[in-house]
C-alpha cells in the first residue's frame, strides 16, 4: 500500500507540486495499480506460457555489404567520402 505521505515524497522528489486533492488521486491511483499487480500474479498458467517462449532473432551473421561508392551513389549530398547531413543546431 502507498500512502499519502509516500505520494508527497515520490513528489518533492520529482519537483512537482501536487494539491492535497492531487495527492489523494495519485495515492487511490498508485493503490489501484499496485491490487492489480497482485490480480496478475494470481493468474493461472502464467509459467506455462514463459516457457513456451521461443527467440524469433536470428543469429547475427555477417555477409557482404555494400560498397562506399554504392552506399554514396544514394546520398543526397556527400564530403570526403561520407554522407552529408544538414546542421542540426
Amino acid at each position: 500500500m502507498v500512502s499519502e505521505i509516500d505520494i508527497e515524497n515520490i513528489a518533492r522528489l520529482a519537483d512537482i507540486g501536487l494539491s492535497r486533492e492531487e495527492v489523494a488521486g495519485f495515492t487511490r491511483e498508485f493503490n489501484a495499480i499496485l491490487e492489480y499487480f497482485d490480480v496478475l500474479d494470481q493468474v493461472p498458467g502464467k509459467e506455462t506460457v514463459a516457457a513456451e517462449l521461443v527467440n524469433v532473432w536470428r543469429d547475427d551473421e555477417p555477409g557482404c555489404c555494400l560498397s562506399q561508392e554504392d552506399v554514396l551513389a544514394n546520398a543526397g549530398s556527400t564530403e570526403d567520402g561520407f554522407i552529408k547531413a544538414p546542421r542540426v543546431m
